[in-house]
């Protein structure tokens, strides 16, 4: 994959971010910035604390220290925008925001070159200095993410079509018609048959669901996406068609993600740089190449050589 030119702009400024449920039991002092359309993998055995880490960055769980800060652009769409409205405002505006679907991606995704001075404080979102009302109208309106278990990330009891369409109705799109066919386009993108457009996520197998999961995540071209073990639990014959899937989407929509992963093929496929954690604290940080094929710390030497188990 390509590596995002170093000029890109912050999208998300992690500072000092503490979240302990015990000694060592949760992650400590993690700081990182992660630039638009860079692919950030957050790698290390199971209780290394990077589940919590992205809990915190999704904001789903309040670190005990530390600030979230996601830095959006002077011209972004006007769904970002409406993360800062009230309802009614929401509600006027939506036709709006219902276009921002169909816009040239450049715009959505905020890759064009600025320096960092140029985010002045009044498009920067301190995560928690913010209601939980905005955080959650944020995940729905400009950020993705991707459970390990599908089902936590689907609502099985509503069609395929209903979960991919759920996204872009938050974003004011009304139309039956133009839903359904995006829908079934987002079907095909997935390599899932939009025929089962109407079949409830309950009759799809476990590779099936994630796929879906995934059109659901992504129909509205979200600015940031969050994945936690997308590929877990999965056959390996599923992961392998899942993985490069996940690549060719990443790739073409310009996406930035956070990825957490105990697989370190995954990250090395899908991550251009990478986090190492070990007991909650951050041991080794730099380009995914440089990482796996000369790994500085021993706790990375230990991961790459396969001799911890996840």
């Amino acid at each position: 994959m390509k590596k995002p030119a170093l000029e890109r702009p912050v999208l998300l400024d992690v500072q000092d971010i503490t979240r302990l449920y015990g000694p060592g039991k949760g992650c400590e002092e993690i700081d990182f910035r992660l630039h638009a359309g860079e692919v950030l993998g957050i790698v290390g055995e199971s209780g290394s604390g990077k589940s919590t880490l992205l809990r915190v960055l999704s904001g789903l769980e309040a670190p005990d220290a530390g600030r979230v800060i996601y830095r959006r652009l002077s011209n972004e769409p006007e769904a970002a925008r409406q993360v800062n409205e009230p309802e009614a405002a929401r509600q006027v505006n939506e036709p709006e925001a219902a276009r921002q679907v169909n816009e040239p991606e450049a715009a959505r995704s905020g890759q064009h070159v600025v320096d960092d001075d140029e985010a002045t404080s009044d498009f920067d979102l301190d995560l928690y200095a913010i209601g939980e009302a905005r955080r959650r109208a944020l995940l729905r309106l400009e950020w993705g993410l991707v459970h390990q278990n599908p089902r936590d990330g689907l609502r099985m009891g509503v069609s395929a079509g209903a979960n991919i369409g759920e996204r872009l109705m938050a974003q004011g799109q009304r139309h039956y018609g133009r839903l359904r066919e995006t829908g079934q386009e987002w079907m095909r993108q997935v390599e899932l048959d939009p025929g089962r457009i109407d079949d409830a996520p309950r009759t799809f197998s476990g590779g099936m669901q994630q796929r879906l999961q995934i059109a659901r995540t992504l129909v509205t071209r979200p600015r940031l996406v969050f994945m936690d073990e997308p590929t877990g639990g999965l056959d390996v014959s599923v992961q392998a068609r899942l993985l490069d899937m996940l690549r060719t989407l990443v790739r073409q929509l310009g996406l930035s993600v956070v990825l957490v992963t105990h697989d370190l093929a995954v990250a090395r496929l899908l991550a251009h740089r990478l986090l190492v954690m070990r007991r909650g604290r951050v041991v080794e940080t730099g380009l995914t190449d440089q990482i796996l094929d000369d790994p500085q710390h021993a706790y990375t030497q230990l991961l790459v050589s396969s001799v911890l188990t996840p």
